[in-house]
């Protein structure tokens, strides 16, 4: 690890530089994925309800609660009309109960329990003057009904998480003039990830160094503590970064070995570490897609990057990436060629997830995508 000191945020936004402070040996509570959205409670008052919430409604009746999925509100004017172009969400949402609308009660007041989804605007969907209340819809804007108003019960507490530990720093540079003046004020500083030759794989974290005390890792070595501001790598970014010990992999498909979460992780670790200021491959070239470890969406493109950029090669995490990819200075310009081999096992598994909020691509969709930008699939 290299804990480095940014000096631009210093200068107020003008260009700086950065300056070695200490390299470690180890951290602890290096990694931590992201805590879950927080959920609250929510009452759907004044309800009248349909299709699938209906369906779940009567299951929690049953069993207790019930998952539902993503459940949308559509704030609705005087005349029952949509209010504004963006609908306000609820995401993993689980039904727990209902019981009689104390205002009407041919309605249902009911109870569930869900994430505010990150795409909401701040606070809830309003309502105009003599508003109805909400349309109530599903993901897809199928119709589960309508209620007369929101109420928040409760969020659940979010945990608070651990500081970093930076085991066996040897400091250097302006940390080390400040551990010799006896500062209090370390400042903030950011890691990074090294490989064996010594290279940045990655940054890691940044936060504001707190304490530091003699390390028992040797003589002249110390342990800081620092409290990250930015997120800390994913747990997942363990087993990437040791395939991407010796450095970018000479060997392809190393890929297949990771998690689905180090799949993700692996896509953005190949950006940040491709090969700038090399030309395109001209228009017209051949590219074999090895297809037998291509089981997910992230699958597809950790395959795709190998196969026009060679081992640890990128070439878009996503759609929006790809078509820049395609547009040139990414290692291909189309029209090209794509031998996909083993297609099958991207037939049977792409686009297969349980019901959540999000679908990801499907085989016939990322074929139809390509054709379109240009690039010939021929299937093995």
């Amino acid at each position: 690890m290299l804990l480095s000191y940014d000096a631009e945020a210093e200068f107020n936004g003008e260009d700086g530089y950065e300056e070695t402070w200490a390299m470690c040996a180890d951290a602890e509570g290096l990694f931590g994925d992201p805590p879950p959205p927080a959920r609250g409670t929510y009452e759907l008052l004044g309800c009248s309800p349909e299709g699938e919430l209906s369906t779940a409604l009567a299951r929690a009746r049953a069993e207790g609660s019930a998952p539902l999925g993503t459940l949308a509100l559509e704030a609705l004017d005087k005349k029952g009309e949509r209010v504004g172009v963006w609908l306000w969400q609820l995401d993993d949402v689980r039904v727990l109960g209902d019981r009689l609308c104390a205002r009407d009660l041919s309605l249902r007041d009911i109870t569930v329990e869900a994430s505010e989804s990150e795409d909401n605007a701040s606070g809830y969907p309003q309502c105009p003057p003599l508003s109805p209340g909400y349309r109530i819809l599903s993901a897809e804007e199928a119709p589960w009904g309508t209620c007369k108003d929101l109420a928040h019960v409760r969020y659940e507490a979010e945990l608070t998480e651990p500081p970093l530990r930076l085991l066996g720093c040897s400091p250097r540079g302006a940390l080390q003039t400040a551990l010799n003046a006896g500062e209090e004020d370390l400042g903030h500083a950011k890691v990074l990830r090294l490989d064996a030759h010594g290279r940045t794989v990655q940054p890691a974290v940044e936060g504001e160094l707190t304490a530091w005390i003699p390390s028992a890792r040797g003589r002249g070595l110390i342990d800081l503590t620092l409290e990250p501001w930015s997120e800390r790598p994913p747990n997942a970014a363990s087993e990437v970064w040791d395939l991407w010990w010796q450095g970018r992999p000479s060997e392809r498909s190393l890929w297949a070995r990771c998690s689905p979460e180090g799949r993700d992780f692996w896509l953005g670790t190949a950006r940040d570490n491709r090969v700038r200021g090399e030309p395109d491959d001209p228009p017209g070239v051949t590219y074999h897609l090895d297809g037998r470890h291509i089981v997910d969406e992230r699958g597809f493109f950790c395959a795709l990057g190998e196969a026009v950029n060679g081992p640890g090669g990128y070439f878009g995490w996503g759609l929006d990436a790809l078509k820049d990819c395609l547009g040139g200075r990414w290692g291909a310009e189309p029209p090209f060629t794509l031998v996909w081999h083993d297609a099958d096992v991207a037939r049977s598994c792409l686009g297969v997830t349980p019901h959540t909020g999000y679908r990801p691509l499907t085989f016939e969709e990322l074929l139809a995508f390509l054709a379109e930008k240009r690039v010939d699939v021929r299937l093995d």
